[in-house]
């Protein structure tokens, strides 16, 4: 079995994958694909690391809990 990535292999792959999402597409989907290779680096560097602490909202303790409105239900 030859080696996969050879350029005639590369070259085909790049056509079906420009005949199938189209020259809008392929910008947004190199884009996302960069965001998610470096998230992931990121994710992987930081892996032997505490995660920091995600700040939790401030809830109001003195707060009374809201009263339902009532509905004025008209006959018909």
């Amino acid at each position: 079995m030859g080696e996969l990535f050879q350029p005639t292999h590369l070259l085909v792959i790049g056509l079906i994958v420009f005949v199938l999402f189209g020259a809008k597409r392929l910008p947004e989907l190199g884009k996302g694909l960069g965001e998610g290779l470096k998230g992931f680096k990121d994710g992987i560097k930081n892996a032997g690391e505490p995660a920091a602490p995600v700040a939790q909202p401030i809830q109001q303790q003195n707060a009374a809990p809201a009263q339902p409105k009532a509905e004025a239900i008209e006959p018909k």
